[in-house]
């Protein structure tokens, strides 16, 4: 009786196919909304002397005239066309990239049965004819287009929105703290927004148009779906890399030469790096989480549709249970919709201090609200008990049991972010630590620098640890999945949160380049410190939900390859540990060297134009911008191509080479030390870099006694934040892509690796 009333509560195939596309478009309308009530902030078209939209604010309380304002148009104008014409020169790289390996997915997967046209005994639904490898080939090759496209689409309507949004955010400061935080956030909403609902739409669409071909063969469509988790990861890494390399180099080159060298303010206009810094937060803080987040969202939806379709999901055709991930996600998106009403609407910002709890708030409203969603989604999207597939048997699973496996994966995403801000933000003694020991100079700021990033780990692996013994327990790898997809469930909200830092950033040195008012720039500042440590707790959640990803395509690889143990005793497998375990160090080595290397050479043009132009320092003359700006794009267009195709490469050579067991062996060894490194670098360069703002600030008498800007305690935090730079914003952020990228790509090319890999083995 209890099982016929469950059955009749579930939600039918229809209701289903409605609920998810409607989620989306609710999501898109949302994010149009937030777009024009950003817009409202008071501009005037002026096209004659080349502003596409010219900002101008009424004087008010005679804080700045109208040429500040107009100055701050000027500014933004000049950073969004940075920006675009820095994306589309790496898009025209990336997009031969996309042609190359899209040939290569083709002719790798269609090789497996000699480019057959005949139809095959399925693998996992016995009995059954499944269609042939070559249509698995040209399925897998467009659904890796289409995750590509909208991996680039999601991180260019990122910057869009965010230079569109950086001056409105400095302008709308005039009018109080609360103005110009609401400015920011409702920008970073559009971007949250867009990105979550184009996700989702463009995956149930990839979905319903690849069944009208695959029919009831929904063990080669959902195989075949795994390519779009692919595309996303691959662009995602190029753009993180090179926009890392990017930003930071213009950063550390700014940073060394005006602040360290010159004692003068940070973004001030005399500093010929200080616009191609501002286009650098766009381009890789925005474009590059976004496209990274993207990825995420992408690959734990299709391990987790992979791992349903091979289970009695798919074998008996249940539509609305095998779309259980993607209405996790529809959830999610009204769930974050409600949840960015509280920071907009129902709690206003009236006080600098309310900032940073009214953005924390935000965390803890989503994570409470979608526990709710995903207890109503398990019970009525699941049966009261099905089967799960796990290496080769099959797991008997209760719905509650996976409403759990959510929940967790949830719950220690918010457990990571919060471990995060108490390690990264300066109103905790780890950082107020770290500012301290600059009192005897660089060298100490560094050492407890570094011990605080390793230290900072404990928690984040506690908490993915429990999550996966627990999600594992109850519903083996497809429990895995389905937490990966519960931590990145509010990924609408957490993208807000973090795009809200460089927003603020790019609105604080606006600011400053407008010779706007202290008053102002204390509000942007205010601003910026909040959103620098919310941008650490966002690259938490993405290096946390990496790992649990990374463990499900792990086990989704495992399975399609046929592998039924990995034995870390065999050597082939052993030696595939060691070496994965060296790819993370490796990639931080090169990306490190690409920052180090592209940050000399703006050190030295940052030099040579105060030694060269005259008046330069005095204000009289301007610097040559744009060729800081070249110096950072040559550098990051030339240098995102090793590391690239160093994480491209591995998995092809190694499957290929070696086979599938080494390959497993290679997976599992940049797991484990690649979250390790991610999350250290990560937290290592934030705390360096609130512990500089702690002594600029100044807000308490021990913060006083360190400062004022231009001490010798200043300066050594100053080059401590230039250390971490890369750290936190290149080599630490990538390197979860390199994690989820190298199991994706490796599930993809399953079935060519268990067919055909393992050459050198096959002939010693």
């Amino acid at each position: 009786m209890l099982v016929s009333h469950l059955e009749m509560g579930m939600l039918s195939e229809g209701l289903t196919q409605v609920l998810i596309p409607v989620a989306a478009l609710i999501g898109i309308i949302f994010a149009l909304l937030q777009w024009y009530l950003v817009s409202k902030v008071k501009v005037s078209g002026d096209s004659s002397n080349g502003l596409s939209d010219k900002l101008i604010e009424d004087e008010e309380d005679g804080v700045d005239n109208r040429e500040a304002s107009i100055k701050c148009a000027e500014i933004q104008n000049a950073i969004s066309v940075g920006a675009t014409s820095f994306l589309f020169t790496q898009y025209k790289y990336l997009s031969v990239f996309m042609c190359v390996f899209a040939a290569i997915i083709f002719l790798f997967l269609g090789s497996v049965k000699g480019f057959s046209t005949k139809s095959e005994p399925c693998t996992y639904n016995k009995g059954s004819l499944c269609k042939p490898a070559l249509a698995n080939a040209a399925f897998s090759t467009v659904a890796f287009l289409l995750g590509a496209l909208t991996s680039v689409l999601s991180g260019f309507l990122g910057m869009k929105i965010a230079t569109y949004a950086n001056a409105r955010t400095t302008l709308e400061a005039r009018k109080g703290v609360g103005k110009a935080f609401v400015t920011a956030f409702r920008s970073g909403a559009v971007m949250g927004f867009l990105l979550a609902a184009n996700g989702l739409l463009v995956l149930y669409i990839s979905i319903l148009l690849f069944k009208l071909y695959y029919g009831d063969d929904w063990e080669g469509l959902y195989e075949s779906i795994t390519g779009y988790g692919l595309g996303g990861s691959s662009m995602a890494l190029f753009g993180r890399v090179g926009g890392g390399i990017y930003t930071k180099a213009a950063d550390v080159g700014a940073d060394l030469v005006g602040k360290v060298e010159l004692n003068i303010p940070e973004d001030d206009p005399r500093n010929p790096a200080v616009i191609a810094d501002n286009v650098g937060d766009n381009v890789g803080d925005i474009a590059g989480m976004g496209s990274d987040l993207f990825g995420s969202y992408a690959e734990s939806s299709c391990a987790a549709l992979f791992v349903a379709s091979i289970s009695s999901f798919g074998i008996n055709h249940d539509h609305t249970a095998m779309s259980f991930p993607l209405i996790i996600s529809s959830v999610g998106i009204v769930v974050c919709l409600i949840t960015t009403l509280f920071a907009t609407d129902l709690f206003k910002i009236k006080d600098v201090s309310e900032i940073e709890p009214s953005l924390k708030r935000q965390l803890v409203v989503s994570t409470i609200l979608m526990t709710v969603g995903i207890a109503m989604v398990s019970f009525f999207a699941l049966p009261s008990e099905f089967t799960i597939f796990n290496f080769g048997t099959e797991k008997v699973v209760k719905n509650w049991h996976l409403f759990f496996c959510v929940a967790i994966g949830l719950w220690a995403g918010l457990v990571i972010g919060y471990t995060t801000e108490y390690y990264t933000s300066n109103a905790y003694s780890p950082v107020q630590d770290v500012a301290d020991s600059c009192r005897t100079g660089a060298a100490t700021n560094v050492i407890f620098g570094l011990a605080l990033g390793y230290k900072s780990v404990i928690i984040p692996i506690f908490s993915i640890a429990i999550a996966i013994f627990v999600s594992f327990s109850l519903a083996a790898m497809y429990g895995i999945a389905v937490a990966a997809l519960g931590m990145l469930s509010t990924i609408a909200t957490g993208l807000a949160i973090d795009a809200y830092g460089p927003i603020s950033d790019n609105a604080g040195g606006i600011a400053e380049m407008a010779g706007m008012s202290h008053k102002i720039r204390e509000r942007t500042d205010a601003l910026d410190a909040a959103g620098n440590t919310t941008a650490a707790i966002g690259k938490g959640f993405a290096i946390g939900s990496a790992a649990l990803v990374s463990l499900a395509l792990f086990g989704a690889f495992v399975s399609r390859a046929g592998i039924n143990t990995v034995d870390v005793l065999t050597p082939k497998v052993f030696i595939g540990l060691i070496v994965g375990a060296m790819l993370p160090y490796w990639f931080s080595a090169m990306t490190m060297k690409s920052v180090g290397s592209a940050a000399l050479k703006m050190v030295e043009e940052v030099r040579r134009q105060f030694k060269t132009i005259p008046g330069l320092m005095e204000g009289r003359a301007k610097p040559d911008y744009a060729n800081c700006v070249k110096i950072s794009t040559d550098a990051s267009l030339r240098e995102m191509i090793p590391p690239g195709a160093l994480v491209m490469l591995t998995p092809l050579i190694t499957g290929t080479l070696f086979g599938v067991e080494t390959l497993a062996g290679v997976l599992a060894g940049s797991l484990v030390s690649g979250v390790q490194v991610a999350i250290s670098a990560s937290n290592t360069g934030g705390a360096w870099d609130n512990a500089k703002k702690y002594i600029e600030a100044g807000v308490s008498e021990h913060a006083k006694s360190l400062g004022p800007k231009g001490s010798d305690a200043h300066k050594a935090a100053v080059i401590g934040d230039t250390i971490g730079d890369p750290l936190k914003d290149t080599s630490g952020p990538s390197l979860n892509i390199l994690i989820k990228l190298m199991a994706v790509e490796s599930l993809v090319f399953a079935p060519f690796f268990a067919a055909h890999g393992g050459l050198l083995f096959k002939y010693l």
